[in-house]
């Protein structure tokens, strides 16, 4: 049953939930917040989308791009170098993005009488981004179920899973890691050193999945 608006970036993460739940997706929405990456990611959320017959729409959030600080929104040369367990990524923390997306993607499941909102958050994520962590998936569950008449709830199928066991599942699943983009500094190839980069390095390795990216 096609009950479910997913937020799709284009990256590994929604990407490979896009393919394991596409039975339920009825529709896919990126945003485009203004950050390096964006331009890079979005058009892959629109090929896979285009591939499997699932609607899709891009928002526009450039307001984020004036109001809100993070290296995300600064520039490529603002983005860290680095693991994201070292303490300079927090940098990279576009403050309370998820919260923002979702709350725009409940309005738009209401709208079209659609139950449930889908997230690709994973359990690396918790380290520096607190929009990303159980308690936060719990309590927007619950904010966003209070707060529609259709009770809309978020799901969040990989919250306790690893990078490298989605990795594993788009193994399963077929995916061509290649048209996917995971690079903070959005340029024409991966930088192969943010943390974003070493943190796709290490997932596909670890799936045993040779790695088709092209790095600088």
């Amino acid at each position: 049953m096609k009950d479910t608006v997913l937020i799709l970036s284009g990256g590994m993460d929604s990407v490979t939930l896009l393919y394991d739940q596409q039975e339920r997706i009825a529709l896919a929405v990126s945003f485009d917040y203004g950050s390096n990456h964006n331009a890079r990611e979005i058009p892959f959320a629109r090929l896979h989308c285009e591939r499997l017959g699932i609607p899709h729409v891009t928002i526009p959030l450039d307001f984020m791009t004036k109001y809100f600080k993070s290296s995300l929104l600064a520039g490529a040369e603002a983005i860290p170098e680095g693991h994201y367990a070292d303490e300079n990524m927090r940098s990279t923390v576009v403050p309370f993005r998820n919260g923002i997306m979702l709350s725009i993607a409940v309005g738009i499941a209401e709208s079209n009488d659609l139950k449930f909102v889908m997230m690709a958050n994973h359990s690396g994520d918790h380290t520096i981004y607190p929009d990303c962590t159980p308690a936060f998936v719990d309590a927007f569950d619950q904010a966003a179920q209070a707060g529609t008449f259709v009770r809309v709830g978020l799901l969040s199928p990989f919250v306790d899973m690893t990078k490298g066991d989605i990795a594993r599942r788009g193994k399963e699943l077929g995916i061509d890691y290649a048209e996917t983009w995971s690079c903070y500094k959005g340029g024409e190839k991966h930088c192969g050193k943010c943390g974003t980069c070493v943190e796709r390095k290490e997932a596909l390795a670890e799936a045993g999945i040779s790695d088709p990216t092209e790095y600088e």
